[in-house]
């Protein structure tokens, strides 16, 4: 080979480590493409979004943004990649989702939190009583949902409007588990014994459990954790039949027969992710993969909410100033001194 050849032939080899190089270093961020974010509105989902999209925003230069709408609304327009991130995506709860998995349009990255749980509660004093209180307990034997069709404990959970009836306050409108527990009323025989109260919105669902606790009224209620509530107040979760896969596929499809209930299934909360982005921004899905929320500390947060009358974006800038030490294992050192910089 001739030295003019083998300058040829070096040359051709360093431009082609140059364009492997920049293809390498290419990102979803640094091409300027914006990362949307379900907004979602319950408090635990706001939060973390909001933790989320600060560390893309400083820690990586990326554009984010998130749009509101109930979880349904949320759940499709990221199987259309109108929204990109889905940052509480409670796993096999909503029609909208499972059939987005099996189109293959979205996929469940990483774990947002471990330990959650969900049912239908009644505040501990309902139970036990509160001597601190004064307050006398006023169905000491209620331990099940088998329990709530009997007339003197309908009547312990009186719907002020419909006194006839009892009240059962359930999730918002368009919620996934306002479905569920519309259907589950229906399962265990309990429709036409009490109100489905469904309110408007998550403020307002932990305003009624917030207002009636502190007054020591009894109120029966779906909830689930992690939240302020839980955190907060001391609750009796109802016992439910066993959870099977039969019975919940019918309870959490639209369309599903009504004819027994069961228990929640466990829970599995991941990212839900726009498979078309997590193609695009393999960077970006890495991150998710690692970013797993202590519930405790979810929790923490939540009550910090709560306590201090602030929202979602203040306490994700408190978690950020105040536990490097979690998130900080989530991110490149470059992209932690950025985030704590930012802070300052």
């Amino acid at each position: 080979m001739s030295i003019s050849t083998m300058k040829l032939t070096f040359a051709a080899a360093g431009l082609m480590l140059a364009v492997s190089t920049g293809a390498a270093n290419a990102s979803y961020c640094g091409d300027g493409k914006t990362v949307t974010f379900a907004g979602i509105d319950w408090e635990s989902g706001a939060f973390i979004t909001e933790v989320m999209k600060t560390i893309l925003a400083k820690g990586y230069d990326c554009l984010v943004d998130s749009i509101p709408g109930n979880s349904v609304t949320l759940e499709q327009a990221t199987a259309n990649n109108d929204v990109q991130i889905f940052a509480e995506e409670w796993l096999g709860r909503s029609d909208i989702w499972n059939k987005a998995v099996e189109e293959k349009k979205v996929v469940a990255i990483g774990k947002t939190f471990v330990g959650a749980s969900e049912g239908w509660f009644v505040p501990d004093y309902v139970v036990h009583g509160d001597p601190a209180r004064n307050l006398e307990a006023k169905a000491p034997d209620l331990k099940s949902v088998s329990q709530l069709s009997d007339p003197k404990v309908v009547e312990v959970f009186a719907d002020p409007e419909e006194p006839s009836k009892g009240r059962f306050l359930n999730c918002p409108s368009g919620w996934t588990c306002e479905g569920v527990s519309t259907a589950k009323l229906e399962a265990y025989n309990l429709g036409e014994a009490y109100v489905n109260f469904r309110p408007g919105t998550g403020t307002a669902l932990d305003s009624a459990i917030t207002s009636a606790y502190l007054q020591g009224e009894p109120i029966l209620f779906y909830y689930w954790s992690p939240t302020a509530i839980m955190g907060k107040f001391k609750l009796v979760q109802l016992e439910e039949p066993a959870y099977n896969e039969a019975c919940w596929k019918e309870l959490s499809s639209a369309n599903g027969k009504r004819e027994e209930g069961c228990a929640f299934p466990s829970v599995d909360v991941a990212y839900g992710v726009n498979s078309t982005f997590a193609s695009e921004a393999p960077e970006i899905v890495a991150i998710l993969e690692k970013a797993t929320f202590p519930l405790e500390e979810v929790n923490g947060s939540l009550a910090y909410m709560v306590d201090n009358k602030v929202d979602a974006a203040a306490a994700a800038a408190e978690f950020l100033k105040t536990k490097a030490d979690i998130w900080g294992k989530w991110v490149s050192d470059e992209a932690r001194g950025k985030i704590e910089a930012s802070l300052k």
